[in-house]
């Protein structure tokens, strides 16, 4: 296989194949961080996580932050409001999306500016009823804008 054919399937399977999945059943696909501009120290977080049960996000953490939340963004009498919660939802079978102007993870505290091309890890913890708790890691590319 010659190094063109090799270099752009691992392109097609980076951009197809699911960011991470586990025998729990919970898929987390279309990762990916915002780049920063000089000086900024926050970025969002983007990606689609389906899980099989029911269960919630209930934090995340990444060594690329000082902090890590799940934020929220909705109208509110024509002024756009962000706010911080403490879990998010994960319907069985739904795949819940955190995009831009809705749901998200916020990175506050940067280490260093995010450059497209870098990648940020990150660890989401999920909560499932009767206590049981997964541990994801999730590899984000950060871009520009969404892919």
């Amino acid at each position: 296989m010659t190094l063109k054919k090799f270099l752009a399937l691992a392109i097609i399977a980076a951009f197809t194949s699911p960011a991470c999945s586990d025998a729990t059943g919970i898929t987390v696909t279309n990762t990916w961080v915002r780049a920063t501009v000089p000086g900024q120290d926050v970025a969002g977080a983007y990606m689609e996580i389906t899980s099989e049960r029911e269960a919630r996000l209930i934090k995340l953490e990444t060594a690329a932050a000082r902090s890590a939340e799940i934020h929220s963004m909705k109208m509110e009498n024509g002024v756009m409001r962000m706010r911080g919660v403490d879990a998010l939802p994960l319907p069985a079978g739904k795949t819940v999306k955190l995009e831009p102007a809705g749901y998200h993870l916020m990175l506050m505290g940067l280490q260093q500016p995010l450059r497209p091309g870098d990648n940020v890890s990150i660890k989401l913890t999920v909560d499932r009823p009767g206590g049981q708790r997964t541990l994801i890691t999730v590899n984000a590319p950060v871009r520009d804008s969404p892919p």
